[in-house]
């Protein structure tokens, strides 16, 4: 039957194209038991042996669009809610303390495999890396440039000598660091000095995916100094001609999320398409 056949009010005409233009919630039913997570349902599961989080929308947008949250999952979420009510997926895969390194990368793909191939997620998520979670992000899409649709990075880490090395302006952590010498199957600590695989190593090659890219970090932050961290990759990413937003928060520390998230909202919405 052609629309303009069916019988309906202007009002219930617009009801219709919108309910149209939407996918049903799943296609298949998520593993666990549903609970409630800022009104929406999550699913708490083990995926390819670690831990996973999804949380749904009401009803999935078109193309069934997801955002994948790299660490601090539940930690400044006015992002992730307000990407749910406009039917994206919420998608937490716990790689924290793999801190980026090669088998996070592998553990990720795997991820990646299962969630567009089983589940039918679009094949090119958001990527959303606080803190550590910028190690993961960046690296990942080094290796899967052609799966991202764009990146949120928020006080990154983007060199492990920075953090949790400590071997620059940063603090650093010695127990993380020792932590992360295991993950990387480093032997000591000159080989993990001497590793040219963090993202700021990368930073001309992430530069030149042309990936849509918004940061936020804080000029005071004496955990992730921006300077070493997230600046060069800023730089790099100016001279490509790719979408770029930045957000440097004065006399703000290492401290995530913008009192005003829409300018960031608006970004992603525009580029996940």
């Amino acid at each position: 039957m052609r629309l303009r056949e069916l019988p309906m009010k202007s009002g219930l005409l617009f009801l219709f194209l919108v309910v149209a233009s939407l996918t049903t919630v799943d296609a298949k039913d998520w593993p666990g038991s549903a609970k409630e997570w800022n009104g929406f349902e999550r699913y708490d599961f083990s995926l390819h042996d670690r831990s996973a989080i999804v949380v749904t929308p009401k009803v999935s947008a078109e193309g069934r669009p997801w955002i994948w949250r790299a660490r601090f999952f539940g930690h400044r979420p006015e992002l992730d809610i307000a990407l749910l009510k406009s039917g994206y997926h919420l998608v937490y895969c716990d790689v924290a303390n793999l801190f980026g390194s090669p088998q996070a990368v592998r553990h990720w793909n795997q991820c990646y495999q299962t969630l567009t191939t089983d589940y039918e997620l679009n094949s090119k998520p958001v990527l959303e890396g606080m803190s550590r979670g910028g190690l993961i992000v960046f690296n990942w899409t080094v290796q899967n440039p052609a799966k991202v649709s764009c990146l949120y990075v928020d006080a990154p880490v983007c060199d492990i000598k920075s953090w949790p090395g400590g071997r620059g302006r940063g603090k650093g952590h010695e127990p993380t660091w020792k932590r992360m010498l295991t993950a990387y199957e480093f032997e000591n600590d000159e080989q993990a000095l001497k590793w040219k695989g963090n993202p700021l190593d990368q930073a001309e090659e992430l530069a030149n995916t042309e990936l849509p890219l918004f940061v936020v970090t804080g000029d005071a932050d004496d955990v992730v100094p921006m300077e070493e961290n997230v600046m060069p990759i800023v730089e790099a990413w100016k001279k490509t001609e790719a979408p770029l937003q930045v957000v440097i928060k004065p006399g703000v520390g290492h401290k995530h999320g913008l009192d005003d998230p829409q300018p960031l909202i608006d970004f992603i919405k525009n580029h996940s398409k």
